[in-house]
């Protein structure tokens, strides 16, 4: 596993890729550990969780500069990045105990409750957009419930994988509780086939989670699937322009704009397209592209260059196909992996831009004559991970939220993020199951019904 540098192109520290013979001795190891692990309090475990809280918050600097070299990531978003996994951890270290208590019905018998007990070893596969936020926000609820974990990181972060194990372990966790697998895609199957892997989970591309649910369906293995995303922003006439462009510009440019939560289809009332246009072109220029490294950088560079080139190729067709590019829509002329920020118009079924994923700074403006068509538009997709609705109508903004959207998430007047207190997750080709809060940590769980006569 070679890593290179996306902002320079320069190779750096190269793994070794394990063994299937280390893989399984690795398991086997987990799973030893997952038998003890179980019978531990949840005041132990919360004690270890909320150390390695401290710990991420003690090595922010260190995680964020690997993050940029592996990925890309600004130094400031990385530091961020990092502390909202500290956050995951002490929500979980909180409230565990509470959300997994006994559960009392009321029989005909004289005790009779649900009880959550842990599964054993979950498989994580894992993306290389947020290198630390997607491993802990399964792991901090998976090691609370009293599972073991083993991860299968992107190839392009393994220092990030290495690390994360690093800060469980020194946290005081035991050794094999949680594990990181340093292999290829090729090896994930043989994984999931192991008799002591018991679900898996997975954040990544349609595709992707496709191949693993086909397989875990094939063992019988539960799955929790956190997969691709074309969220629709809708803009009404009566919204708060200043407000609206801001939140729509934080999401769509986050991380490069590769996130699958991140703002991509922008569905504006026809009435106030070209104002929306004018404030968003000037928000999007307030962007600096640069050198992850430097503080007042605030858009790296794609995550690799074959990633840059596939989104580059989608811009093309769509403006092959009557998309008008107001902005951006040209490699720079520089080393490193950098697109920067586009912005197409005149959008319309059909274009790369209108059906697929684009996953990176590039935003999709559609043109709509009112609410009615821009909630058609909105779930005109094979997607639904996140939505959000801008409007000065609060009532009318939930209501379409609630019952129209067709998402996992919709936020009103705001845009579309993770928070460990909220569920997260989507439908359709955007995934099933839900992590965070009280829901993510229930995902691997045996909701046990004990009944005494």
């Amino acid at each position: 596993m070679q890593v290179i540098n996306p902002t320079n192109g320069e190779a750096l520290k190269k793994y070794e890729e394990m063994t299937p013979e280390q893989v399984r001795i690795i398991i086997a190891g987990s799973h030893a550990e997952f038998l003890e692990w179980r019978k531990t309090s949840f005041a132990h475990r919360a004690e270890l969780m909320n150390k390695a809280a401290e710990i991420l918050r003690s090595r922010s600097e260190e995680y964020a500069v690997l993050m940029a070299q592996e990925m890309g990531k600004p130094i400031k978003d990385g530091k961020g990045e990092v502390e909202k996994c500290a956050w995951v951890c002490e929500y979980y270290a909180e409230n565990a105990e509470k959300i997994l208590s006994r559960e009392y019905i009321e029989t005909e018998a004289s005790s009779s409750y649900a009880s959550f007990q842990p599964i054993g070893i979950v498989l994580a596969v894992m993306p290389w957009n947020f290198p630390l936020w997607q491993v802990f926000r399964f792991a901090a609820p998976a090691l609370m419930a009293g599972n073991a974990g083993v991860l299968k990181h992107a190839s392009n972060v393994p220092g990030s994988a290495l690390a994360i194990e690093s800060v469980f372990r020194d946290a005081g966790f035991p050794e094999h509780v949680f594990r990181t697998l340093l292999i290829g895609s090729r090896q994930v199957e043989a994984v999931i086939e192991n008799p002591l892997i018991k679900a898996i989970t997975l954040t990544g591309s349609t595709p992707a989670g496709k191949a693993v649910a086909k397989k875990a369906g094939e063992m019988l293995k539960k799955t929790v699937l956190e997969l691709g995303g074309s969220d629709p922003y809708i803009i009404l006439s009566d919204a708060n322009l200043e407000e609206a462009v801001l939140a729509c510009v934080t999401s769509r440019l986050i991380n490069a704009g590769q996130s699958c939560v991140a703002a991509k289809r922008f569905i504006v009332v026809e009435s106030i397209k070209e104002q929306f246009e004018t404030l968003f072109l000037e928000q999007m220029k307030t962007y600096k592209m640069g050198d992850p490294l430097d503080e007042d950088t605030t858009i790296g560079p794609q995550a690799r260059h074959d990633l840059r080139d596939e989104l580059h190729e989608q811009v093309k067709a769509s403006i092959a196909k009557g998309a008008v590019c107001l902005l951006g829509g040209e490699i720079p002329d520089s080393s490193g992996a950098f697109y920067p920020p586009t912005v197409l118009t005149n959008v319309q079924k059909g274009q790369p831009a209108y059906d697929e994923e684009l996953f990176g700074p590039v935003a999709s403006i559609i043109s709509v004559k009112d609410e009615t068509e821009a909630t058609r538009v909105a779930n005109d997709s094979i997607f639904g991970l996140g939505a959000a609705i801008f409007t000065g109508d609060k009532a009318k903004g939930e209501r379409i939220a609630e019952t129209e959207l067709e998402a996992g998430c919709c936020f009103v007047n705001s845009f579309v993020k993770s928070d460990p207190r909220l569920p997260f997750g989507g439908i359709k080709e955007s995934g099933y199951g839900r992590e965070l809060a009280n829901y993510g940590i229930k995902e691997f769980i045996n909701i046990k019904t004990v009944y005494v006569k």
